[in-house]
């Protein structure tokens, strides 16, 4: 394999919208060869990136899952971090009804700072706060020289969210984002060589209120569904993000999988690299 095309995967966030200071906001790089490409962009996204040693210039290509504050709310960084550091390319994102509307108002609420960087004393360029926002629907939504990216439907509510599944020349990669159980997610995963996933403790779901309960068990994946569910796909690696521990240890998450599937199981980190 051409090192120019080798495929890494760095976690840039492995988090909920519980504030764990060790755990930033959901968010996935995929780096082939030097380009990174961001999969969601939750608080930290930039320093995360940065600590993983890929050049922010360079952060120009980003795709969103759903519209959720815990995954979005590093947008305004994602966008103007980047260019304030000599990004000279708009930036392209790709995500679900409502991110061109998301993308709006956020370079609203920013105007007055874009204006004293372009107007003041500060060397910015022209060009680099710019966002290319690109509504997706399912299929293949993003091709160039080293991948190709498929949207497909997931369940989260009343959101309409996706997961992303991402072919380079020496991997296939599946990205959950949040979602409930489906037919699709065993389909699109079936022989992948790395399913990246949600997941919640099915230990730690019995210490919650009902309320909570029928949120969580409608809209997420507990994991002994993640076990059937890799079970039936039998992915390469199953690594874990997004993981709502509710008491139980990242091994005891991950021995509640591997109680029922036997295949490789990781609980991320951030920065990880797989």
């Amino acid at each position: 394999m051409n090192p120019a095309y080798r495929t890494k995967i760095i976690l840039l966030g492995t988090g909920t919208p519980n504030a764990e200071p060790d755990r930033s906001g959901p968010s996935v790089a995929i780096v082939v060869g030097e380009t990174p490409y961001v999969f969601d962009f939750g608080p930290g996204v930039v320093r995360r990136a940065a600590a993983a040693g890929i050049p922010v210039c360079s952060l120009n290509k980003a795709f969103l899952t759903h519209l959720h504050s815990d995954h979005t709310a590093g947008y305004p960084d994602l966008i103007l971090t980047p260019w304030i550091m000599g990004r000279v390319e708009p930036l392209e994102v790709y995500g679900p009804p409502g991110i061109k509307e998301m993308t709006e108002h956020i370079l609203t609420a920013y105007e007055q700072d874009i204006h004293e960087r372009l107007h003041g004393l500060e060397p910015c360029n022209t060009t680099g706060y710019h966002v290319r926002a690109h509504k997706i629907e399912p299929g293949f939504i993003y091709t160039d020289s080293n991948v190709r990216v498929e949207a497909f439907p997931v369940d989260h509510g009343s959101f309409k969210a996706f997961a992303f599944k991402f072919y380079t020349p020496d991997r296939t990669i599946v990205i959950s984002g949040d979602t409930a159980p489906t037919e699709r997610m065993i389909k699109e995963s079936r022989h992948c060589d790395v399913l990246i996933h949600e997941v919640y403790s099915a230990k730690g779901f019995q210490t919650h209120s009902l309320n909570w309960q029928q949120y969580h068990k409608r809209v997420h994946t507990s994991s002994h569904e993640l076990a059937a569910i890799a079970s039936q796909a039998n992915p390469g690696l199953v690594v874990l993000y997004h993981q709502l521990f509710w008491g139980v240890s990242a091994d005891e998450l991950v021995a509640e999988i591997k109680g029922m599937y036997h295949g490789k199981v990781v609980s991320g980190k951030d920065l990880d690299i797989y």
